[in-house]
């Protein structure tokens, strides 16, 4: 069986009331081409231009290696100066990535550039645009979005594949407790299912994002992407209404965020051991009891 991938819906334009309707309320993943097709960031941000823009600052990098048990979460590998750091993913694959690129400190120039779609929705965080790059080949780990906000996502200067995940298959998906993401130690894009069992029946949706593609995160879904050429995206954050949601992103940014980084400090691997331990048994649990129903 494997794990189940279903086209993502694709739209040209999509009005208020279709979006609320089709993809808001239900919590739905969509592509929406032409929507920055209309923003100055369409043209103007290429490789050449970002790099022009932020400038000679040093930026930390992220790979794709298994995360140290004793570092808190979203630790960078190495750091370079961001020019260097477009030259490379210009000229060669590599596993290195910017992670959560803030343009309203290091390069407010780009915030003329786009507009957020609040025609769509109401809600967005303003003061926390985000960035990432990627070279070809670079992947960013299975995981959800600490905040649980709704994400409208618009890749530049590339392709890129992703898969996403209803909230719902965390545990088939082994996540780890207290923690926003997934075991490390498979590769959702081509899993071994004997050796993670619980993948098998997974569902989940697929596409390929390129040059000015919108990608609509609701909130709460799994994400999982691969940088197919040297390229960067654009994530703006808008506020699910529910407070619950709002409630429990709370929790995980304070409490629980913070209570995973002091047992790290103080237990390191001995505590991601019994994390993963733990991923394991739930996996397993949910897939005997043939969990989620549908």
């Amino acid at each position: 069986m494997g794990v189940i991938l279903k086209p993502i819906d694709i739209v040209d334009d999509i009005t208020q009331e279709e979006f609320r309707e089709k993809y808001l309320i239900p919590r739905k993943p969509v592509v929406i081409k032409n929507m920055a097709r209309k923003w100055p960031a369409y043209q103007k941000w290429t490789m050449d231009y970002v790099k022009e823009v932020v400038g000679d600052v040093t930026v930390p990098l992220y790979d794709s290696a298994k995360a140290d048990p004793a570092a808190p979460i979203n630790t960078p590998t190495t750091e370079m100066k961001f020019a260097d750091y477009i030259d490379l993913i210009q000229r060669e694959p590599t596993d290195l990535r910017i992670f959560f690129f803030d343009p309203i400190k290091r390069a407010n120039k780009l915030l003329e550039d786009y507009i957020s779609p609040s025609e769509l929705m109401g809600g967005f965080l303003d003061k926390y645009p985000s960035m990432f790059f990627g070279g070809k080949g670079s992947v960013t780990f299975l995981h959800f979005d600490i905040d649980l906000a709704h994400i409208f996502h618009t890749h530049f200067n590339g392709r890129k594949h992703v898969l996403l995940f209803e909230y719902k298959w965390k545990d088939r998906l082994y996540k780890l407790p207290y923690a926003t993401y997934a075991l490390e130690d498979y590769d959702i894009s081509n899993p071994d299912f004997e050796k993670f069992p619980a993948l098998d029946g997974v569902e989940g949706i697929e596409c390929f994002l390129e040059h000015g593609d919108t990608l609509f995160m609701p909130t709460g879904w799994w994400h999982w992407m691969k940088y197919l050429d040297g390229s960067f995206s654009l994530s703006l954050r808008a506020w699910d209404k529910s407070w619950a949601v709002k409630a429990n992103s709370l929790w995980n940014l304070t409490v629980q965020r913070n209570f995973d980084n002091i047992m790290k400090g103080q237990f390191k691997k001995k505590y991601m051991d019994w994390k993963e331990k733990k991923a394991v048994e739930r996996a397993n649990y949910a897939l005997k009891r043939g969990l989620p129903k549908k």
